[in-house]
């Protein structure tokens, strides 16, 4: 196996890189912070493009990295023909990119569940396996590969649907000139109807916000055709198609979403790497809004640098969600808690059968029967409505977007029922804004207590969103455990801080500063004076929630205690944090 590497250090970025220089900087938007530099907008939609190749004599010793065993299905798939899918895997430290705190900026108008992860990549892969009875191995093996930071996983399943064939077809020329069209892309920018040109075809898209309502999907509406360029509107950059995903476990979804909820260890079994990759990217997704905190492999190889990690029976499972293929993993995981074995996934044409939970002896080897394996008992009532829904859908030959859109739904109001006390509680723990003084630090969080949260759901519990019966009070037991809470704590927090920090700014901004100084010290004035700009570079450097007013009302404070102070500190402090 060999692999080869297109990236913007490369040959055909030194050559494209001086014409598309010119057309990088935009006179607005975004990028007027920095000066972007060739194959900047390259890097900020990919990493690199990697074509991987089957070498019989050179075999798989050529390669040591992932990427190469992660490109290629498992020899016992049989993948015949064109086979797309991805994975995902972790990164190694390296340079940083020029526009790194330019991404930063874009990352932060992003829905929590689709912000960068700085650990890992995403591989998305197109692979094609023909009969070729010109080569020794008798057969033509090659995987075109995209790497990036972005999980857009249907924006680069359908640029790979439009590039790929072509390319197998053609040669490195080609390549070359997709990256040139993907280096003249605009910033990936969310909120914004995005037109992204490649080999003569305009992808429409929007990137969703934080702002947006959950669940909704403004539609973005194709273009006039012109002569030159057809253009194609995608409905989504990230979703996968749900129901063909849940099909073969349609009557456990109510369960599996509790267990990623909870960030239990969870293998997914699966045919080939297409069908384990779709099932472990909707497992993820069945949370939205809320983000899955813990790792998970789309698809998960033997020679993964984190097997022995994973495998190991020495110690509990570790919280992730694992695709996999290889027979071999029916062995070696057969101490995980929860597995899900899933055949060939169709679009469902007849009504699925009821499958009963089974029991983890009963998994031996991957060709066991499909449907969940685990001894796992779920916390809430299962909702005989949403099964019945879909059911009917199937039988009224519903189209599989439409299931997935009442699926997706469902998925997303038993989240929100779920999290709701929880939002409503930790906002408790803010301080009351008349507790902010200009002249005292800002004050600080209460600290979350189980035992009052649990208190608060009596009256304001789930039951006000959700009429679904159960154990509430053990699963949010359980989930206070999960790195999902913790994760999605931890971002509340940060939020609420920087909230107390802005709003601690207001309060500095709406005092007579200079009246103030005027009473105290030349020393306590200087003191001020460096403590405010400090305060303004804070603002700045942490994106706090703060009025461009504020910033300038502040900025003009300073200047005017400067200039009321004796000129040879007016020189110093102008000189000084600015």
């Amino acid at each position: 196996m060999s692999l080869r590497e297109r990236s913007p250090g490369g040959a055909a970025a030194v050559e494209a890189g001086e014409d598309a220089a010119a057309t990088l900087a935009e006179p607005d938007g975004p990028d007027r912070c920095l000066s972007l530099l060739p194959w900047d907008r390259f890097s900020a939609w990919l990493h690199c493009v990697c074509v991987v190749g089957f070498d019989l004599e050179l075999g798989q010793a050529v390669e040591k990295t992932n990427i190469c065993y992660l490109s290629f299905p498992d020899s016992n798939s049989g993948c015949l023909g064109d086979t797309q899918f991805c994975f995902r895997f972790r990164r190694s430290p390296g340079r940083k990119v020029s526009l790194c705190c330019f991404l930063d900026q874009l990352d932060r108008d992003l829905p929590v569940y689709l912000k960068k992860d700085p650990a890992y990549y995403y591989g998305y892969v197109y692979f094609r396996q023909v009969r070729d009875k010109s080569l020794k191995r008798g057969y033509f093996q090659k995987s075109l590969v995209l790497i990036s930071k972005l999980p857009y996983v249907h924006l680069f399943r359908t640029m790979l649907k439009q590039i790929a064939p072509e390319y197998f077809e053609k040669s490195e020329a080609f390549l070359e000139a997709v990256c040139s069209d993907v280096d003249r892309w605009p910033p990936p920018a969310p909120g914004k109807i995005l037109h992204l040109p490649i080999m003569g075809i305009i992808m429409k898209l929007r990137i969703p916000t934080y702002r947006d309502k959950p669940g909704t999907t403004p539609i973005v509406q194709n273009m006039h055709q012109g002569d030159a360029q057809i253009s194609m509107a995608l409905p989504t950059v990230h979703e996968v198609d749900l129901f063909r995903c849940f099909c073969p476990v349609f009557f456990h979804i109510q369960m599996l979403w509790e267990l990623v909820l909870l960030g239990e260890p969870l293998v997914v079994m699966a045919p080939s790497p297409s069908e384990s990759s779709e099932t472990v990217l909707a497992l993820v997704s069945c949370i939205s809004p809320l983000k899955y905190c813990s790792d998970f492999r789309p698809y998960f190889t033997i020679h993964d640098s984190e097997f022995k990690e994973y495998t190991t029976r020495t110690q509990a499972p570790p919280s992730v969600i694992l695709g996999v293929t290889n027979p071999f993993f029916a062995k070696t995981l057969q101490h995980w808690p929860h597995i899900i074995r899933i055949g060939d996934i169709k679009l469902p044409g007849e009504v699925p059968k009821q499958v009963k939970v089974k029991k983890l002896k009963n998994l031996k080897t991957l060709d066991s029967k499909p449907g969940v394996y685990t001894s796992y008992k779920p916390y809430l009532n299962k909702d005989e409505e949403i099964v019945k829904q879909l059911q009917k859908g199937v039988q009224q030959k519903r189209p599989t977007e439409a299931q997935s859109v009442i699926l997706r739904r469902y998925f997303l109001e038993l989240t929100e029922s779920f999290i709701i006390p929880l939002e409503r509680y930790v906002a408790s723990l803010m301080p009351l804004q008349k507790c902010i003084s200009p002249w005292k630090s800002p004050p600080q969080l209460r600290q979350f207590s189980q035992d009052d949260f649990m208190k608060t759901l009596e009256k304001a519990g789930p039951q006000l969103t959700s009429g679904l019966k159960g154990d509430w009070i053990g699963l949010y037991r359980h989930f206070l455990k999960s790195p999902n809470f913790d994760g999605w704590f931890r971002s509340r927090q940060k939020e609420m801080t920087q909230k107390l920090e802005a709003l601690h700014l207001e309060a500095l901004c709406n005092e007579n500063l200079v009246f103030w100084s005027q009473k105290h010290t030349e020393v306590e004035t200087v003191d001020l004076v460096l403590k405010l700009k400090n305060k303004l570079l804070q603002a700045d450097r942490e994106q706090l929630p703060v009025k461009t007013e504020t910033l300038k009302k502040l900025q003009t404070h300073i200047n005017d205690i400067i200039l009321a102070l004796p000129d040879d500190l007016q020189d110093i402090l102008l000189k000084t944090g600015t």
